[in-house]
């Protein structure tokens, strides 16, 4: 397990990656991402106010991680798909000054990783919150996001894996 100190905005966040193929307390996954890939290329999506990022988004109370991730590909990237689970990354708050015991994320939560192996590509509309869509090889991926981080090298890593 990896763990990284991360700049959330203005707050401070401990995240640990965890490869697992069961998933932490459903109640406390707040989101759910996925690394899309079409052969060997990755998908990337551009996202109004993120850039470039992988799909992904918040769990809504009438679905799974899976079925989020699912409905946040096709939304954002117009896409659709096979997913499989990687793990979680455990999103801890403890060290953040920031954090709000009334606020809408748990001190300690987690966020859903999946893999995507593409089967419809949809015309691209730019709707919801997505200016862009690319399929690029997974080494490219410091040209597009600039926040990557040790933990999301690893996501892709155990993914790419899968190829």
């Amino acid at each position: 397990m990896s763990s990284i100190h991360v700049k959330w905005g203005k707050s401070l966040v401990k995240l640990n990656w965890v490869e697992s193929e069961l998933l932490p307390d459903l109640k406390l996954i707040t989101s759910a991402h996925g690394f899309c890939f079409l052969e060997r290329n990755l998908m990337l999506v551009d996202i109004e106010h993120r850039g470039w990022d992988f799909p992904g988004g918040h769990v809504e109370a009438d679905e799974t991680p899976q079925e989020t991730i699912m409905r946040e590909a096709l939304e954002e990237g117009c896409v659709e798909g096979i997913t499989e689970l990687l793990g979680y990354v455990i999103v801890d708050h403890t060290d953040n000054p920031c954090w709000e015991e009334a606020g809408k994320y748990p001190k300690i939560g987690y966020q859903a990783f999946y893999r995507m192996d593409i089967e419809q590509i949809h015309l691209f509309e730019k709707k919801h919150e997505s200016a862009g869509r690319v399929f690029i090889a997974p080494s490219d991926i410091d040209k597009y996001y600039p926040n990557w981080n040790s933990i999301y090298g690893e996501i892709l890593h155990t993914a790419s894996s899968k190829l």
